[in-house]
């Protein structure tokens, strides 16, 4: 007689490792979801992660240093600045979109990118739940992350950026808990990010806003002269930050590269031209969503000051952090998707403390008090990732759809890759005006043969070449001096430049060809008639050898 195995006993039976790697959880389903409704949904599908052209010119550094083994310190790209110096301060991340683009193409960079893109908002997600959130609450400020995020949803190193914060974030978190070894990894994990993105700032900022936090816990004890219970705390996270600003001169230009980033964030120039630099506009979808996260931020900021969290108490450092970047993201919005990541826990944690008193005087059968106690029950299933999730990862390359589309170049929707691919050779020969972005994209087609006058390197060009740029797409008074200046025998522009009307009408210049196909690249190309006494041996005459500095 077979005797029948107890429900109980099944039910607290602990799964084994290998039972546990097999079972699906939430993770994987949010994770696999997410994936599908970005890049899927999307009419671009993963070229979309391409829209920038900068990719173009980070893949051409990556390959320099993989032929030559060490770091440029000189321009490589540019007949404006030829041989200049130049930090290629986000060479290790250049690197991997070389090697990436070396075996498998546009396709493998934008893979790793849309999978760091994912894993941050995952990461981010079970982060807020581990802090006890209320799924129903956290859900939706993830999602909202998203929606933020989403206008630095490219393939460009700042991808890295995005992974690593909320990772480094959970640990610091899981160490002001109770001490945990391994937020020392954060010091090693400091010089890798700093080869990696500039980003790795927003770290060192965060850090800094921790040893304040902990001086403020501090100063009760201080002010009744006793010896404060939070100073092993203070005493550990100045180490600690003392260690990972340390550890980011560990990089091919030591102390000049920060240098270099601190006169970079702060020039006016930059400040005035370059949209991510400049206060967000409060109209589009993605920052109406920032706004609602803004504002909730700032909120639970006051909430906890005045009732602090179960568990936790008054979070100083978290709150610290919300302010800060709440400030950064305000005066620039490139700083909002820093903000949303360092926001979403805190605010997570308030709204559901919140959220838990308002249930508990609620009817046990009430829809507020079910939904609830759903919400807490699925936590557990966001602890950890199966199996899965690496089996999607690797069967999604070959995954090739219509409305998953997996590039073999840069979105004609945002280059005028017609006219760029007819006229190769001449654009490779010639002095070439363009925008910035169709710049990089020439580099990427034509590196080493092709020089540009810019590309998207705002860092380099400075002020004055960038002044001049203006001026000529603009067709200000002086623009056909500024034309011959720079010797231009070429002008590749986009139709909404007041320059294409008068080189239209200008007897020295031919229009040899156009894109008028897709809205947002509509391109005319125009070739100077009469060439000026420049040919392409007197143009590269002069330019020192690109290699180590003497």
């Amino acid at each position: 007689m077979t005797q029948a195995f107890p429900a109980a006993a099944l039910a607290a039976r602990t799964p084994s490792r290998v039972e546990r790697w097999l079972m699906p959880t939430l993770t994987d389903v949010f994770f696999i979801a997410l994936v599908l409704w970005i890049f899927a949904s999307g009419p671009m599908g993963w070229t979309a992660l391409l829209a920038d052209g900068d990719t173009g010119w980070h893949i051409r550094t990556g390959e320099f240093v993989l032929d030559h083994g060490y770091v440029p310190d000189h321009d490589l790209f540019s007949y404006s600045k030829p041989g200049e110096t130049w930090y290629a301060w986000e060479w290790l991340s250049d690197v991997i979109f070389a090697l990436l683009h070396r075996q498998w193409g546009l396709k493998a960079i934008t893979l790793l990118a849309g999978v760091l893109i994912i894993a941050s908002v995952a990461i981010l997600l079970a982060h807020m739940i581990w802090r006890g959130a209320n799924f129903f609450v956290a859900l939706p400020l993830a999602l909202m992350a998203v929606g933020v995020s989403s206008i630095h949803y490219l393939a460009r190193p700042h991808v890295f950026t995005l992974f690593l914060l909320p990772i480094c974030l959970w640990i610091l978190d899981r160490d002001r808990k109770s001490n945990w070894k391994a937020v020392w990894l954060l010091v090693p994990l400091s010089a890798i990010w700093t080869n990696l993105h500039g980003g790795y700032m927003a770290l060192i900022a965060c850090l800094g806003l921790l040893v304040v936090a902990s001086a403020l816990e501090c100063l009760p004890d201080w002010m009744a002269r006793r010896r404060p219970a939070s100073l092993g705390a203070l005493k550990r996270y100045t180490l600690l930050a003392a260690g990972c600003v340390a550890a980011t001169f560990v990089n091919p230009f030591g102390y000049r590269l920060h240098l270099h980033i601190a006169n970079y964030l702060q020039s006016e120039f930059i400040h005035e031209v370059v949209q991510e630099f400049q206060s967000p506009s409060f109209r589009g979808e993605s920052m109406r969503q920032f706004e609602l996260f803004l504002f909730l931020g700032l909120l639970s900021v006051g909430v906890a000051l005045l009732r602090p969290l179960s568990g936790r108490g008054r979070d100083f450092a978290a709150m610290l952090w919300v302010v800060y970047w709440a400030h950064q993201s305000l005066t620039s919005v490139r700083h909002a998707t820093i903000y949303v990541l360092v926001a979403a826990p805190f605010v997570a944690s308030v709204l559901s403390d919140w959220v838990a008193v308002w249930v508990a005087n609620q009817p046990r059968k009430s829809v507020p008090a079910i939904l609830s106690k759903i919400g807490s029950d699925l936590a557990p299933k966001f602890s950890r990732v199966s199996v899965w999730a690496v089996v999607f990862l690797a069967v999604l390359p070959w995954i090739n759809t219509d409305r998953m589309k997996w590039p073999t170049d840069f979105p004609k929707e945002k280059f005028p890759l017609a006219l760029m691919h007819q006229h190769k050779q001449l654009l490779a020969e010639r002095r070439v005006f363009t925008t910035d972005q169709w710049g990089d994209y020439l580099i990427y087609q034509s590196y080493p043969q092709q020089r540009v006058f810019i590309d998207g390197r705002s860092d380099f060009y400075g002020a004055k070449l960038g002044r001049e740029y203006i001026r000529l797409f603009g067709a200000d008074l002086e623009w056909e001096q500024v034309l011959k200046q720079h010797r231009f025998d070429v002008v590749l522009a986009p139709r909404e430049w007041p320059l294409v009307a008068l080189l239209k009408l200008h007897p020295d210049w031919e229009l040899v060809g156009e894109d008028r196909k897709v809205k947002e690249n509509q391109a005319f190309l125009f070739v100077r008639k009469v060439p000026l006494d420049v040919r392409v041996e007197a143009r590269n005459e002069g330019i020192p050898q690109v290699g180590r500095k003497d």
